[in-house]
């Protein structure tokens, strides 16, 4: 089997699976985030947490489409993992920097809606 070829399924297949696992943890435990954000609303919640999601797998399998080439010469099965390893890191990395960007939205709006609350409780 051409080398390339396996490089590219399993790259794919793995960071598949890793944006998919991803934005399912995302989607279920940040829906309780939205809620509080938008005061109960569980309908709007529900929408900006399905919005969410779908940019969250535009942004990765964009991604992933353009680190799919490998221009390098893959010879063996030893350049196989380390190429994998390679551009797995970067799924990875990229995966992990969008959930800390969504948790760091997630805590401003919420606190933002907290002082909303607050102010008007106080008026």
């Amino acid at each position: 089997m051409n080398y390339f070829i396996l490089t590219y399924v399993v790259y794919l297949l793995v960071s598949i699976a890793l944006t998919i696992w991803v934005a399912r943890v995302l989607f279920k435990n940040g829906r309780i985030f939205l809620v509080d954000i938008f005061h109960g609303n569980n309908e709007l919640a529900d929408s900006v947490n399905k919005l969410l999601v779908v940019g969250f797998y535009l942004v990765n399998i964009g991604y992933m489409s353009l680190a799919l080439k490998e221009s390098g010469n893959i010879a063996s099965t030893q350049v196989v993992v380390e190429v994998l390893s390679y551009k797995g890191g970067w799924i990875i990395l990229i995966l992990g920097g969008m959930h800390f960007m969504n948790l760091i939205v997630f805590f401003k709006l919420r606190n933002r809606a907290k002082r909303e609350k607050e102010f008007n409780i106080n008026v």
